[in-house]
């Protein structure tokens, strides 16, 4: 999924979304969910990156994307 080992929360929810989008997993399921698609070695930062926004893994990957700017609004 994410090819660089420097991970931001911008680059996060831009992956995430691909994910969604794409329908390999949905706004409603937990985030740890996301472990599945991030390569083991990598969990760890990624883990570290959603943890300094106070995320929580139990959280929902839709909580993770709320923080979307929509051009529409």
């Amino acid at each position: 999924m994410l090819q660089t080992a420097q991970y931001s929360l911008g680059m996060i929810q831009d992956e995430v979304r691909q994910l969604i989008d794409r329908g390999i997993v949905s706004r409603h399921q937990p985030i740890y969910t996301l472990c599945k698609h991030i390569p083991a070695r990598e969990w760890m930062r990624f883990e570290t990156e959603l943890e300094r926004y106070d995320f929580l893994l139990r959280d929902r990957i839709g909580d993770l994307m709320c923080q979307e700017c929509w051009d529409n609004d």
